[in-house]
């Protein structure tokens, strides 16, 4: 994999792509967190192939990817909830690159909180698509990393896993569970020379956060995207992403539940 030069503050770090394109696997593709992120590979000329569920939507992506330079693109729709379908997916996504250096898990879906609080069968979906199918990923991800001795696993969390909240504490523990599920597995494959990226952004203003309260002051996607590239770069193992999200959630896990568990948050 390359490395990473000093660079003006902002800047991206430069990637020596000379000698061969960098192999990218973007599964939820059409992440607009995602996208950003597959804009800057493209226009180093990487191989990159992505997977999402809308076949209209991936196309399009996959469209602008090529035209901003990417070596190669392919893509496979495909509904990720379908743990099954992981292993042949995985193995057509690396066999059309030739390997993997990067693979980039945007998996997620928001859900409805109070829907969830009533609705077991919701509240299991976001748990299933948040946590159980990243972890079927995952897992198969990491132990091909590990055979070939390299490989970053790079993975949106959020900083809603920090800690549960009444207004969105079924997304946050798929999150908390998913960021634990990522620490242990990086103490398990660093030794192995595979890089592990826990990604914590706070609210991106994205297709999924369309429609929130305050949605137009949320992070922009490309400024995050940036952000994720470099800390693939300096392989970073935790990213909170804008910055201040660190210590505002310091804040927030040290007030004292007694005093946690009456406010509105």
């Amino acid at each position: 994999m390359s490395t990473a030069t000093a660079t003006p503050e902002g800047a991206l770090p430069h990637r020596d792509l000379s000698h061969t394109p960098w192999r990218v696997l973007v599964l939820g593709a059409t992440s607009g967190i995602a996208e950003a992120t597959a804009r800057i590979w493209a226009r180093e000329g990487a191989n990159i192939f992505l997977v999402a569920r809308n076949a209209d939507r991936i196309n399009a992506v996959a469209a602008d990817l090529r035209v901003r330079g990417a070596a190669y693109v392919e893509t496979a729709v495909a509904d990720l909830d379908d743990i099954d379908g992981h292993t042949a997916l995985l193995g057509r996504a690396i066999t059309a690159l030739g390997g993997l250096d990067v693979a980039y898990l945007a998996v997620g879906i928001l859900g409805e909180q109070p829907r969830a609080e009533q609705d077991t069968t919701h509240a299991l979906h976001i748990l299933h698509t948040n946590l159980t199918a990243p972890v079927s990923l995952l897992t198969w991800l990491s132990n091909y990393c590990v055979n070939q001795g390299f490989g970053t696993l790079a993975v949106l969390s959020s900083v809603a896993g920090e800690r549960g909240r009444k207004s969105n504490y079924v997304y946050g523990a798929s999150k908390a569970g998913l960021t634990a599920f990522l620490g242990g597995l990086r103490n398990r494959v660093d030794r192995e020379g595979v890089h592990v990226l826990t990604i914590k952004p706070g609210p991106v203003r994205t297709s999924m956060t369309t429609g929130m309260k305050g949605s137009e002051k949320f992070a922009d996607p490309d400024k995050v995207a940036r952000e994720i590239a470099r800390a693939i770069d300096k392989k970073q193992d935790v990213l909170y992403t804008p910055f201040q999200w660190r210590p505002i959630m310091a804040v927030i896990r040290a007030i004292p539940e007694r005093i946690f568990k009456k406010l509105n948050l």
